[in-house]
């Protein structure tokens, strides 16, 4: 068994909007809507968990009322690790695997998301993005985490604010959509730290700890266009040129 879990607890400065980023409007809907909408259609899991801040649970959950979804709270905002965690409770025991979304990546298509539920095997496998350059719409992935490989193995994800120069020039990049083996996950998640630039619990420290283990991490690309994401008003209105 599979569960869907989305990450949408975070504030959304960046979009100076006083609605919660994930639920400001896309054309004719909220963003989130179109990810929920895509993991349900995808057949993985017609409840997913979305994982919110005590202030906005009520706008997101009236938002998606005509889905049946599930709800976690996070109630500090202390990072990616840290939001994942705090849904162990809501996922429950009887789950094989987790598939981590964010709720701020509104293209991603219901075949994509089968697919790497589909396809998953091992600890951990996750999507990439290659760009040709980071010029026009391609800006929006300039400031997100860089993929490293070690002779074509995935060994580690580098956020962009502890990145050095030569790092940001990898045209590799990260979007956000892993599926973790239940009990691997909840062994190493507890093992994050925040000993980094934004002092958070990041996520796809995961990468590196498998690596280190020695554990494959699968990948499948997922074109550009797919994978974009929406961080502030700028990139708003670069993906309402891409719908």
């Amino acid at each position: 068994m599979t569960k869907i879990v989305i990450l949408a607890a975070g504030k959304g400065k960046r979009m100076k909007s006083e609605l919660p980023k994930v639920l400001v409007r896309l054309k004719n809907k909220p963003m989130i809507e179109y990810l929920v909408k895509a993991c349900v259609e995808s057949g993985v899991d017609l409840h997913p968990v979305i994982v919110v801040s005590p202030d906005n649970k009520e706008l997101i959950s009236n938002a998606l009322k005509k889905y049946n979804c599930e709800y976690a709270i996070q109630k500090e905002q202390l990072g990616t690790g840290n939001a994942l965690l705090c849904a162990k409770e809501v996922i429950g025991k009887n789950v094989d695997y987790v598939l981590c979304l964010y709720g701020d990546h509104p293209f991603f298509k219901p075949a994509t998301i089968k697919r790497i539920a589909h396809s998953h095997s091992g600890a951990i496998t996750m999507m990439t993005t290659g760009v040709k350059d980071f010029k026009d719409w391609r800006k929006n992935f300039y400031c997100w985490g860089r993929v490293l490989r070690n002779f074509g193995r995935i060994k580690e994800i580098v956020e962009f604010k502890d990145a050095e120069e030569k790092i940001k020039k990898i045209r590799e990049v990260n979007p956000a959509i892993y599926c973790f083996a239940t009990k691997w996950l909840w062994q190493n998640i507890k093992k994050l730290n925040n000993s980094n630039v934004q002092c958070e619990y990041y996520l796809t420290d995961l990468i590196k700890f498998a690596f280190k283990q020695g554990i494959n991490i699968g990948s499948f690309p997922i074109d550009a266009e797919e994978a974009i994401g929406v961080n502030s008003k700028e990139e708003l209105k670069v993906a309402e040129t891409l719908i």
